[in-house]
């Protein structure tokens, strides 16, 4: 199908190779939720028969890696399944609702090739349905094809639809070029996307011809919480399971921990005795459920430090929060640390607020080839090509930022692992000295910018900067 292969956004399937960091259950951890994800998946619920459900936990509590395994665990099992993981910090087709039901439908249109000509015959049927509104898609190419080979008693495609960081679903900027002059239009919020978004969903699951299960993974926003609330929903959905407070994630840090402090003694000749008493125990208080908080502490001793690992867990270990009342803390404490370990954190934390900047607008571009490499953001941000700067900043923050190695550097951007980086860099009560406010940032990248326009520099890529900025 290349018309609707060419609409798709292959990056937010679950298996896309821009994905291939993305978090996962080790073995052994997170069982409890699994299983009952897969329970309600394979057998539904006797009780409340209700195929849309709702997924959530704050920032850090394992969302994504949950709905990664279960999808892979569908998958292996024989489960026709469809997947589509939004992220703000990955490219265009992630962001945003523009691709969402093509994608979707692209995915349900392999599991059976009767339901891939139906698809077909209705795109020709409708050429421009992919300018329509999502609920007008949905009815177009997944419902009616569905009607027209399935029915109710068919169970050969009976499966499940796995959606995971709604939330982070955001708007598309859209330019209007009219015989009246160009005009940007007004931009719907995302909050009024992501709503959208959950309503073609219902209106699936509502349909008797639909025979998937739909989970949706997102962070308890207002948005979810209102659609969600069994008070207001006239059809209601599945009860939501919330993975903080419905599941004990400290056995399952704790075996998290255990199995990489063993890789890292091995990796390291480290003795049985190197770990500190207690030092799991202690990890596992700080990190108050939050997955987040643990994988960061792992990558902090693994990567990138001339430190021994040693040394680096014992100052992790005297890390006080500041306060007790709000779990993010002792993450604060953690990621300030990190950043105050680079020799001018500051100026780091520029580079990275800048970074993040330049890959949203160029993701948000109609071409992600548009893209800009690591190489060429360093050789824009550093004010001495001779210094390494870029290593010398940067060296330090592995466990916040995937640097790519020098022989990928003009082929790879600089990427980050957890958007609750950014939550904190942005918010001045949470970062403290470390908070630089927006218009500061694109000061130092209009700097930049001025600095390398009669330097060598790419001249293509300086306009393509000047451009966006």
């Amino acid at each position: 199908m290349p018309g609707l292969e060419a609409l798709i956004a292959p990056e937010a399937l679950h298996d896309s190779a821009e994905r291939c960091d993305a978090p996962k259950c080790d073995p052994q951890t997170r069982v409890a939720v699994q299983d009952d994800l897969y329970s309600w998946i394979e057998h539904g619920d006797a009780v409340n028969p209700i195929n849309m459900k709702w997924v959530t936990g704050p920032a850090g509590s394992g969302n994504t890696a949950v709905m990664g395994s279960v999808t892979e665990r569908c998958k292996r099992n024989g489960f026709p399944v469809a997947s589509f993981f939004f992220s703000s910090l990955g490219s265009i087709g992630r962001r945003t609702k523009t691709a969402f039901v093509t994608t979707i439908a692209y995915q349900l249109a392999q599991h059976r090739q009767d339901l891939k000509d139906a698809i077909a015959a209705a795109m020709e049927a409708d050429a421009i349905v992919f300018k329509k509104t999502l609920e007008v898609q949905m009815e177009t190419l997944v419902l009616a094809p569905l009607r027209a080979v399935a029915g109710p008693s068919d169970t050969a495609l009976r499966g499940v639809i796995v959606i995971d960081g709604l939330d982070e679903c955001g708007v598309e900027g859209i330019q209007d070029n009219t015989t009246t002059g160009s005009r940007t239009k007004p931009t719907r919020t995302k909050e009024e996307d992501q709503l959208e978004i959950l309503q073609v969903l219902h209106q699936a699951s509502s349909d008797p011809s639909f025979p998937f299960r739909i989970i949706i993974a997102s962070r308890p926003e207002r948005v979810f919480r209102h659609f969600f609330d069994p008070e207001r929903q006239n059809s209601p959905n599945a009860p939501k399971l919330d993975l903080h407070q419905e599941y004990n994630a400290e056995a399952d840090i704790t075996l998290f921990l255990k199995a990489r402090f063993d890789h890292l003694r091995r990796l390291h000749n480290l003795p049985p005795s190197w770990l500190p008493p207690n030092a799991i125990k202690v990890l596992v208080d700080k990190a108050s459920g939050q997955f987040i908080y643990a994988a960061t502490v792992i990558r902090f001793l693994e990567l990138g430090h001339r430190v021994p690992p040693k040394a680096l867990l014992e100052t992790i270990l005297k890390m006080e929060a500041t306060g007790t009342s709000n779990p993010l803390n002792i993450l604060d404490e953690l990621y300030s640390h990190i950043l105050n370990s680079s020799p001018d954190p500051l100026l780091s934390v520029r580079w990275i607020r800048v970074i993040e900047y330049l890959n949203q607008k160029f993701g948000s571009s109609s071409s992600s080839c548009l893209m800009p490499s690591a190489s060429n953001i360093t050789l824009l941000l550093q004010t001495d090509p001779a210094g390494n700067e870029a290593e010398h900043l940067l060296g330090n923050l592995h466990s916040l930022i995937r640097i790519p190695p020098p022989r990928n550097e003009a082929t790879t951007t600089y990427s980050f692992y957890h958007k609750s980086l950014f939550d904190f860099l942005e918010d001045p009560d949470r970062c403290g000295k470390l908070h630089i406010q927006r218009e500061k940032v694109l000061g130092f990248l209009w700097d930049r910018i001025h600095g390398v326009c009669a330097s060598e520099f790419d001249v293509g890529m300086v306009i393509l900067f000047l451009f966006l900025i």
